[in-house]
C-alpha cells in the first residue's frame, strides 16, 4: 500500500518524495524520514510531489520551501493557463496532463494540469486534481528506471502527455479510415454522424497540444539568449521535447484536417443526393400536371361538359390526359431539361 505524507512528513501537503543519487536512481523517502534540503542535493536530486489543494501550501511558497518564492507563488497560482516562468537557473511549467480517477484509470484528453518548478538539484510538482504524468514516473522509478537529473524528469512527464496524445491520433486515425471506406463504397449511405466525436476530440486535444508546444518552444527560445542560466541539461531537453510536439503537432493538424474535409465531401454529397431527389420529384410533378388538369376539367359538375354524352368518354378523356403528359416529356427532352443533375 502506497503511503501519503500529507500527515506525518515535515512538509505539509506533500504526496511523496523521492531522491536520486549520482547513478541516476530514485528511492522513496519514507514518512517520518527528514527531507533534503533543495539546495542540499550535491550528488543528485531531489522530486517532491505536493497537493496544491492544502491550504499550507502559500505559507511553503512564502519560505521558499517549495523554490524561489517569486518564481513558485507564479507557477503554483491557480491558473491553469500553459506557461514557463524562467528566473535563472530555475524555470516554473505548468503543463497539461491527463486526470486521474479514484480507480486508478486515467482520462484519454490531457484536460488537467502539472506544476513543476525545476532548479539545478530538485523538481518540485504539484497538482490540484489527480493526474497521471507524476504517478506513471514515480512507479517507473519504483521499478528501476533511471533518471539522470531534473530535467529528465521533466521529459518523462511531457513524454506520458505525448504518448496519450499519440495513441489518441492512431485512434481516430483508424477511425476516419473506416469512414473513408464507407464513403468510397458506393452502395452505402454517407452518414456525418460519427465525425463529429472525431472532430470535437481532435479539435480539444490540439489545443491541448498547442499550449504544450508553445510552453517548450519558449523554453527553447529562453535557453538560448545571451545570458541564460539554465543548465545544459535543460536546453538539450527542450531541444528533444520540441521535436516530438512538432511532429505530433503535424499529425494532428492532418488528421483535423482529414475530418474536415470528410465531413465537407460527406456534406456535398448529400446536397447532391438531395438534388437529385429534388430533379426527379420536379419531373414527375411536370409529367403529371397536365394529366391532373384533364381530370379536373373533366370533374367539373356543370352543363355543357364534353363527351358527358359518350359511351367512350372517359377513355377520349384518359386519352387526352397521356397525350398531355407526353407532349410535356417531349418538351422537356427537346430543352434538354431531361438530364440528372450532378
Amino acid at each position: 500500500m502506497q503511503h501519503l505524507l500529507i500527515e506525518e512528513s515535515s512538509l505539509p501537503g506533500l504526496i511523496f518524495a523521492l531522491r536520486f543519487g549520482s547513478d541516476g536512481r530514485g528511492r522513496r523517502i519514507e514518512p517520518g524520514d527528514d527531507l533534503p534540503s533543495l539546495d542540499g542535493a550535491e550528488d543528485g536530486f531531489v522530486w517532491l510531489h505536493i497537493d496544491l489543494v492544502d491550504a499550507r501550501t502559500e505559507a511553503l511558497i512564502t519560505e521558499g520551501r517549495l523554490g524561489p518564492p517569486r518564481l513558485a507563488a507564479a507557477t503554483f497560482a491557480r491558473d491553469e493557463h500553459q506557461r514557463v516562468v524562467v528566473d535563472g537557473a530555475h524555470a516554473g511549467f505548468v503543463i497539461a496532463d491527463r486526470e486521474r480517477a479514484f480507480d486508478g484509470s486515467s482520462s484519454e484528453e490531457p484536460n488537467g494540469r502539472l506544476h513543476c518548478v525545476l532548479g539545478p538539484g530538485y523538481l518540485v510538482s504539484g497538482r490540484r486534481h489527480a493526474t497521471a504524468c507524476a504517478v506513471t514516473a514515480r512507479d517507473a522509478v519504483l521499478a528501476g528506471a533511471l533518471v539522470p537529473g531534473p530535467a529528465k524528469l521533466l521529459e518523462r512527464f511531457v513524454g506520458s502527455t505525448i504518448e496519450s496524445l499519440n495513441a489518441t491520433v492512431e485512434r481516430l486515425s483508424s477511425a476516419l479510415d473506416a469512414i473513408e471506406d464507407d464513403m468510397l463504397d458506393e452502395a452505402r449511405a454517407e452518414d456525418p454522424r460519427p465525425l463529429g466525436p472525431i472532430r470535437r476530440q481532435s479539435v480539444r486535444s490540439h489545443r491541448q497540444l498547442a499550449g504544450l508546444r508553445a510552453v517548450f518552444h519558449r523554453l527553447e527560445d529562453e535557453a538560448g539568449t545571451e545570458g541564460d542560466q539554465l543548465p545544459e541539461a535543460v536546453a538539450a531537453m527542450a531541444a528533444r521535447v520540441v521535436q516530438r510536439l512538432d511532429s505530433l503537432h503535424r499529425d494532428m493538424h492532418v488528421l483535423s484536417e482529414r475530418s474536415r474535409l470528410l465531413q465537407d465531401e460527406i456534406a456535398a454529397r448529400t446536397t447532391a443526393l438531395t438534388n437529385r431527389q429534388l430533379f426527379t420529384l420536379s419531373i414527375l410533378t411536370a409529367l403529371f400536371l397536365p394529366p391532373t388538369l384533364v381530370t379536373g376539367v373533366f370533374g367539373m359538375n356543370t352543363k355543357g361538359l364534353f363527351f358527358s354524352d359518350s359511351d367512350s368518354g372517359s377513355l377520349i378523356a384518359l386519352a387526352i390526359g397521356l397525350a398531355a403528359a407526353l407532349a410535356v416529356y417531349l418538351v422537356i427532352r427537346r430543352l434538354g431539361l431531361s438530364g440528372r443533375p450532378g
